[in-house]
């Protein structure tokens, strides 16, 4: 039974009615959650260039003064992070987040330091939410793991006399 209703005020506009059953995904199970397909990494031809990390924003080329203040925290906090490899998107996203903040926040700052006014509650807001963005990342700096891998060391050529005698 399919039923639907037009909503008051909308041109069009179609709602499913609340006594609708809601569909299943095809192949699911009844009452089952119907997860969907897991993701596959796909190829970088067919990833955006943020994505491939060629681009810093979209539509942006990165030379003015502004994106390279961004790219240079973005890449400071990851560095602290133990790399971009090391993050997981949601990371990434929180610090690129916290990039965009900070260059705001300096900006603020550049102009009160000029002797222009500023909106105080707006800095307060770009501090406070700075401060919980960097809380969520973390402000502790994480070593990268260097170790080689047991394939690499056994690979490696062996030590010599200098190396032994300096170790």
């Amino acid at each position: 039974m399919t039923a639907s209703a037009r909503i008051p005020g909308r041109s069009g506009a179609i709602c499913r009615v609340a006594t609708e059953p809601p569909k299943q995904a095809k192949n699911a199970a009844p009452n089952s959650s119907a997860d969907p397909a897991p993701v596959e990494r796909r190829s970088s031809k067919q990833r955006s260039r943020m994505t491939n990390g060629t681009a810093l924003l979209p539509d942006i080329d990165g030379r003015s003064a502004i994106a390279r203040r961004f790219k240079d925290i973005t890449s400071g906090i990851l560095a602290d992070q133990g790399g971009a490899d090391q993050c997981s998107e949601s990371r990434l996203q929180l610090v690129r987040r916290f990039a965009a903040a900070a260059v705001l926040a300096e900006q603020l700052e550049s102009r009160l330091a000029n002797g222009e006014q500023i909106d105080i509650r707006e800095h307060a807001l770009l501090c406070s939410t700075l401060t919980r963005l960097a809380q969520r990342i973390g402000i502790d700096r994480r070593a990268k793991n260097i170790t080689p891998s047991l394939g690499d060391y056994l690979r490696s050529p062996p030590p010599t006399e200098i190396e032994e005698a300096a170790g």
